[in-house]
This record gives structure tokens, sequence and C-alpha cells, in this order.
């Protein structure tokens, strides 16, 4: 069965995991890159869990959970634009990534949570 935000965030935690070797051997940068590693993986994790779910709430506390962690790392991402450790070509096509998944979360969360307050 498809899923196009699972699959999404299965393909953007391998690109993260990629980042994350680069930036650690090639920019010997440690304390941002594990931080980002940490949330851009946990985001799709959050995902399959949610699909998973015991119940509706429990999808939807799952969908949030997610939902944060693509903001955390969409604010991991800037920073290490900022601080030149990103250089702009990688910032967007990484960037373009996570405000999509970050959208189709919102979209998700806010459907689920109008539905479930209508039964």
């Amino acid at each position: 069965m498809d899923n196009p935000i699972k699959d999404k965030s299965f393909r953007f935690a391998i690109r993260i995991v990629n980042l994350y070797k680069y930036l650690s051997t090639e920019k010997q940068e440690y304390v941002l890159s594990k931080q980002l590693l940490r949330s851009g993986t946990s985001i799709g994790a959050n995902i399959s869990e949610a699909q998973r779910g015991q119940s509706k709430p429990d999808f939807v506390s799952k969908m949030n959970i997610a939902l944060k962690e693509a903001n955390e790392t969409e604010y991991w991402l800037r920073l290490l634009c900022e601080t030149n450790y990103l250089d702009e070509n990688q910032f967007k096509s990484l960037y373009k990534d996570i405000d999509e998944i970050i959208s189709i979360l919102m979209s998700i969360c806010k459907t689920t949570n109008e539905n479930l307050k209508k039964h």
C-alpha cells in the first residue's frame, strides 16, 4: 500500500544519515550534525509508529511528534546553513524536502483532529 508521507520521510532520513556522514567526516562537525541526525530520522520513525497506533488519538499524538521533529530538523538545517556547514544548494534541496514534509504533516494533523471532533 502506498503511503506518500511514510515513503517521503524514509527517503529524507536516508539523506539526513548521508549528510551526517559528510558533516562528521568532511567538516568535522559533530554537535549540530548529531542533533540533525536525531531529529531528521525521528520523523519517519514516529510516522511508522503512528501507522500502527492503537487508536485515533494515539495516531494524532505520534503524527504531532513527527511534526515537532520536522520543525526541529528545519531549525538545524537553517543553523547549519547560516554557520556555513551547508552551502546554499545543499540547504535549498534539503529545505524543499523538509518543507514538504511539514506541510503534509500539518495537513494530516489538522484533518485528523477535525475528524476526531466530529465523532
